[in-house]
């Protein structure tokens, strides 16, 4: 019986050894992926802000031309920015705040479904106003958002198709 409990053991101990190698193995691994993902490119808060930008800008003439389609489009592109934003710069000041501009969003696609002009231009005011307040909570005050004059692109109809 000896010799028998002798052999288990050392099987044991050999398989246990083949373990510790698997989860150094897999640990090395871990830790190599953990440094390529350190390293990967993650846009800028800056980046996003120029986004919402160029998406706030576009808004704007997609409303003003009555072109809901693309003012939907528009909005849900701002909201996506809001989620990166959200995803991307965790724990930032900035980031903590900006949801602060979701109620004005949540009126413009009101607007939007309703095909309400007027609300559609007094939640814009609103959502423009809100972006200042929340450029001077993070003193950024400098940042001044404002109604466009000019449509961003001038390679783009903001007119609904007939």
């Amino acid at each position: 019986m000896r010799p028998l409990f002798f052999i288990l053991m050392t099987l044991g101990l050999f398989a246990c050894n083949q373990q510790n190698d698997q989860t150094q193995s897999l640990k090395n691994k871990i830790d190599s992926l953990e440094s390529k993902l350190a390293d990967t490119y993650k846009p800028g808060f800056g980046d996003f802000m120029g986004s919402i930008q160029a998406h706030h800008s576009k808004l704007w003439f997609a409303g003003l031309y009555e072109n809901w389609d693309l003012a939907d489009f528009e909005v849900h592109e701002l909201m996506e920015a809001i989620e990166d934003i959200e995803k991307f710069h965790e724990g930032r000041e900035e980031t903590l705040l900006i949801g602060m501009i979701m109620p004005p969003l949540d009126s413009i696609s009101n607007a939007i479904e309703q095909k309400n002009t007027a609300l559609f231009n007094s939640s814009y005011t609103s959502l423009t106003n809100t972006c200042n307040q929340c450029h001077k909570a993070v003193d950024m005050e400098f940042i001044i958002v404002k109604q466009p004059d000019t449509p961003p692109f001038s390679n783009q109809d903001f007119k609904p198709l007939k």
